[in-house]
């Protein structure tokens, strides 16, 4: 493209900016694919910072919308793609935000260009590649805003699954729910080793009856939190153990050493409150004859 041809956008936006920006927020308004949580004046405020933003990288010539003019309009896409994403759009809906200032953009031309077919075919499709370059970007950071949704809404699930509650005086329990992986176990461990620290608990019971299997990997987990717990000065007991996963256990060849088994967390309660001095008894009515 020509420089000449590279003028004639900056120069059509610089002298109907106002005209497209409105035509530009009509259109976007009015497309049945808006979402009804992004409101009217916030679609208005983003359109013209944009096209403003858009109009001056367009003025320094260059049409590599890597290049450093261009960063600002980098800058404001990426916002709006990430905002975006937060609210649950679409990668469509999120890029149709770019493109679909073709429309206004290529009235403009028709009306400016109608002699010049030549130009106006250039113009069209110099003005396509550009937008579209711009769209491409805004799905890009579209898809690094979900990754980070995502990412930050697994992170609050693993705290949730895994609750360390305070059973008795220097007594806490972890109950597991489905599977034991590397990261969860790391998870597990943050929030037994800090409880431990808070309540100054002597013994820590791992209670896996939610766990719906136990292979090598889920053992070698488990034997990690345990040693950790440890070295804080808490004993482990993991409770439990059903008959299909001692079978499995035992098959696998897995060696728990000396960590202390029960088969339900009663048992295991029961065995920690024997170890720190406590004793469950029965009262008894008496009736008076």
């Amino acid at each position: 493209m020509s420089q000449t041809g590279k003028s004639r956008l900056s120069d059509i936006l610089g002298r109907h900016e106002r005209e497209i920006l409105q035509d530009w927020i009509r259109l976007q308004l009015s497309a049945g694919s808006r979402r009804s949580d992004i409101k009217e004046n916030e679609l208005t405020d983003q359109s013209r910072d944009f096209i403003s933003a858009f109009r001056r990288a367009l003025a320094d010539g260059s049409r590599n919308t890597q290049g450093p003019e261009w960063q600002p309009v980098r800058d404001l896409l990426s916002e709006l793609s990430r905002s975006r994403a937060r609210q649950g759009s679409s990668p469509a809906e999120t890029a149709t935000f770019v493109f679909s200032l073709k429309q206004p953009l290529f009235e403009r031309f028709r009306q400016e260009l109608a002699d010049d077919g030549n130009a106006l075919a250039d113009e069209i499709w110099s003005t396509t590649t550009l937008l579209d370059d711009l769209g491409l970007w805004t799905t890009e950071i579209y898809q690094k805003g979900r990754e980070e949704v995502i990412f930050r809404q697994q992170q609050e699930l693993l705290e949730l699954s895994t609750p360390v509650v305070r059973l008795w005086h220097n007594v806490l329990a972890l109950p597991l729910i489905g599977t034991l992986d590397s990261a969860r176990t790391q998870v597990v461990m943050e929030s037994l080793l800090q409880e431990i620290v808070n309540a100054g608990a002597a013994i820590a019971i791992i209670d896996i009856t939610g766990v719906p299997t136990v292979d090598t990997l889920v053992a070698q987990h488990l034997l990690k939190t345990v040693a950790a717990a440890r070295l804080m000065g808490a004993d482990c007991i993991i409770s439990g153990i059903r008959p299909q996963i001692a079978q499995t256990i035992v098959h696998l060849g897995v060696e728990l050493g000396d960590v202390v088994t029960k088969a339900s967390l009663a048992d295991a309660l029961a065995l920690a409150l024997k170890r720190t001095g406590y004793a469950v008894t029965r009262l008894q009515q008496t009736r008076e004859s």
